[in-house]
């Protein structure tokens, strides 16, 4: 950009899930107004915009006027199609690009970039269809993960095989659309990492992330994440090279399998502010979603730097029984800071809102994060 755009100016996001409401909470902190384009009349982000415009993600009028009304558009999700940024982006400024997007919003064309940059990936093989399957799973090795393509997160659409007729039968469960098969990883840990790039393709990445999953579900993240420094270094270069060789400007993370031989390997790419970086909100000079309106509106990158060890905790639909989750035990601590999405129906599975535990030291953050945990 020639010219940053500076408070006052309008900004705008296709999603309205909890990203995007705490992108449109960091714009209107600074001065910027929000437009948000979503179909959910109960849309999170729509809750806290200028503006909520209720349609479809192809709906070409909407895009319009989404597009002559803002002087830039960023997104809150992957599955945005790809079509509707490039529309936009005769328009007004969009960050992430559409090439970038639609790179790491299909599984398929993600591992195969990933594959042909050269960065390192646990064993995949594509599944276009049945007759796919006996040779995909002689390539990956057994046990594997059959994944779909696209649309599948949080653990979902993904079905563990250990063997050709698991595999074939798992393969018409997801019904028989495309997916890849992923070789079985024996991990030690998983990290992931948060970055902001420019126009100029100048980075500035947050601490790395370790983080822990249930049931495909990240639960809690652990910074600064407890692995040699050299391979916290590894993972933050590796990020910043997958950055540039896709252009990509924005906030982005990369997640990262740590093997029990301890080779570091690329896992997912998210084109957006990331679940595991929910810390940032509270223990960094910068959060990511400053971020993300600073590299959209073209402004320097802010101060990533950690104040504080910090465990971020996951708050879930399951805990609403019985009442609810006990607020009072998490806001009876002063070094706990609470953040909830403005979602109007707790299902099983579906994030709600998180916490975040800052202390001095790593373990007692933990320590408190996990005896909260329990007493939700």
């Amino acid at each position: 950009m020639s010219e940053p755009l500076l408070p006052g100016a309008t900004l705008g996001i296709l999603g309205g899930g909890q990203l995007g409401r705490m992108f449109t909470i960091a714009a209107r902190t600074m001065g910027y107004r929000v437009i948000v384009l979503d179909p959910d009349s109960l849309s999170p982000a729509g809750q806290m915009a200028d503006l909520h415009l209720q349609a479809d993600y192809l709906d070409h009028g909407a895009l319009r006027q989404l597009g002559e009304a803002c002087a830039a558009v960023t997104t809150e999700f992957e599955n945005v199609p790809a079509d509707s940024l490039i529309e936009l982006a005769q328009h007004c400024r969009v960050s992430p690009g559409a090439e970038a997007v639609a790179i790491v919003q299909d599984r398929s064309r993600e591992k195969t970039w990933l594959a042909q940059q050269g960065f390192p990936t646990a064993p995949f093989a594509l599944v276009n269809d049945g007759a796919d399957i006996p040779a995909a799973c002689a390539r990956t090795g057994l046990p594997a993960l059959l994944k779909v393509a696209r649309l599948g997160y949080d653990g979902k659409g993904q079905i563990r095989v250990d063997s050709v007729a698991a595999a074939q039968a798992a393969y018409a469960e997801l019904g028989g659309q495309p997916c890849v098969l992923e070789g079985w990883v024996a991990l030690e840990r998983e990290v992931s990492v948060v970055l902001g790039r420019d126009d100029a393709g100048r980075c500035a990445l947050f601490p790395v992330a370790e983080n822990r999953h249930a049931n495909g579900i990240l639960d809690v993240s652990i910074v600064p994440a407890r692995i040699e420094a050299r391979v916290a270094e590894a993972a933050c270069a590796m990020a910043r090279a997958v950055a540039d060789q896709l252009g990509y400007v924005g906030v982005m993370a990369v997640e990262f399998f740590i093997t029990q031989a301890g080779d570091l390997l690329v896992n997912e790419i998210a084109p957006r502010p990331h679940n595991s970086g929910h810390y940032t909100l509270d223990a960094c000079v910068t959060d990511q979603f400053e971020q993300q309106v600073r590299m959209l509106a073209g402004l320097p990158a802010g101060d990533t730097r950690l104040l504080s060890p910090v465990v971020m905790v996951n708050i879930l639909g399951d805990r609403w029984h019985n009442g609810g989750p006990h607020w009072q035990r998490l806001l009876g601590h002063g070094n706990v800071k609470l953040h909830l999405y403005g979602k109007q129906a707790a299902r099983p599975g579906r994030k709600m809102g998180h916490f975040n535990v800052l202390a001095a030291e790593p373990a007692a953050a933990l320590a408190l994060a996990e005896e909260l945990r329990g007493a939700l």
